[in-house]
């Protein structure tokens, strides 16, 4: 593990998280990770506010690390906290999202309930003084809409496709973000990228591709779905770097304030598209079939949605994103090789294949993006 020198958060696509151009400072006094900052005594040649990195020591300049064994084992032991948090709630989240729609199959609904979960457990954090409330004008809240939009359409398709398809093909699909990332900056942007960066997206298409054709339980719809998702989170990544320039706000509160905002703009397409009578009779085959224990349900995947994207922004503000892509990668096997398991779904060995060619390529995309930018 090694120190560097500060730099800014480059967009690394991969989950359905942001990845913002500067790092906000965490609530530290009532978070209830801990924090990976330094204690005041300690010293480094280069800055210490340089989020952590799990990787291989790189010789950049003449920059040696400074770190005693103990300062790089608790390193490893808060990020693996972080890590296991947040691969935790988003396997629990998945799993209950799945339960909710397989159920009760209106996405809009359930996509519109975990916004407002969230949205209303950071009302009370702030109302309480829990967490501490931003500092926003109106100029932060425009610049927010557009991102908000994107957040939406993303949050509501990758929901729409895991009412339609398994979980792990979803996340296999939603595994070909960078794809979506490079070409919509190539394109539509104008960026240009080495020729690394290009070749890292082949086993992504390829892998993405070979699971798609190969899926028993194809459906368009839920194809479909992670695609506009995919597109979307790009979006988003692209209009939060331009217009949160110079804005300073924590990720959780960042996150908190999307989800105010996306949940305003999401409530009137449900009810238009779904409507509170389908609800209603939706509703009661629901419970007449599964119980009481489906409101927990509903409840538990409400609430594990806000805290698996809470501890991720939370996360995103303490490590690199080089770090973060990895643990981003992980994630979405965990969450793939879960479902499979919980819900038994059935694995053809050559659509096992696709998935793997595909998050390998992720893997090898994130790393090449990485690489460039520290040199």
């Amino acid at each position: 593990m090694i120190s560097s020198l500060r730099q800014p958060v480059v967009g690394i696509s991969g989950s359905d998280l942001l990845l913002r151009q500067r790092h906000a400072t965490l609530i530290k006094a009532r978070s209830f990770l801990p924090s990976l900052s330094r204690e005041k005594g300690q010293r480094s040649l280069v800055s210490v506010q340089k989020p952590l990195h799990i990787a291989a020591s790189l010789g950049v300049g003449n920059f040696v690390s400074v770190k005693s064994d103990d300062d790089k084992r608790g390193d490893l032991v808060k990020i693996g906290i972080y890590f296991a948090t947040w691969w935790a709630l988003n396997v629990v989240f998945n799993i209950y999202n799945k339960k909710v729609l397989n159920a009760y199959p209106y996405p809009w609904l359930t996509s519109t309930l975990s916004l407002a979960c969230g949205s209303l457990m950071m009302l009370i954090s702030w109302a309480t003084g829990i967490a501490e409330a931003p500092k926003t004008d109106p100029e932060f809240w425009k610049s927010l809409f557009p991102v908000a939009v994107a957040h939406t359409i993303g949050h509501v398709a990758a929901t729409v496709s895991m009412s339609k398809v398994a979980v792990s093909f979803t996340h296999i699909i939603k595994s070909g973000e960078p794809a979506f990332s490079v070409l919509v900056s190539r394109f539509l942007l104008g960026e240009s990228f080495p020729v690394p960066v290009y070749l890292s997206l082949i086993p992504i298409i390829g892998g993405c591709a070979l699971a798609a054709v190969t899926e028993l339980n194809f459906n368009m719809i839920g194809f479909m779905g992670a695609m506009i998702s995919n597109l979307a989170f790009v979006f988003r990544n692209i209009f939060s770097k331009k217009g949160m320039k110079g804005k300073s706000v924590s990720g959780m509160n960042y996150y908190a304030c999307l989800s105010i905002l996306s949940l305003a703009i999401l409530t009137p397409f449900a009810i238009a598209v779904e409507g509170p009578q389908m609800w209603a009779a939706g509703w009661q085959t629901a419970m007449s079939q599964i119980g009481p224990q489906f409101i927990w349900w509903l409840a538990a995947q409400s609430v594990f949605y806000h805290l698996y994207n809470q501890v991720s922004y939370m996360s995103l503000d303490q490590i690199s994103p080089l770090t973060f892509s990895i643990g981003n990668t992980m994630k979405r096997i965990s969450v793939i090789v879960s479902s499979i398991i919980i819900f038994h779904t059935p694995v053809q060995p050559i659509n096992a294949l696709g998935a793997a060619i595909a998050i390998l390529g992720t893997f090898l995309y994130s790393q090449v993006f990485s690489i460039i930018h520290y040199f």
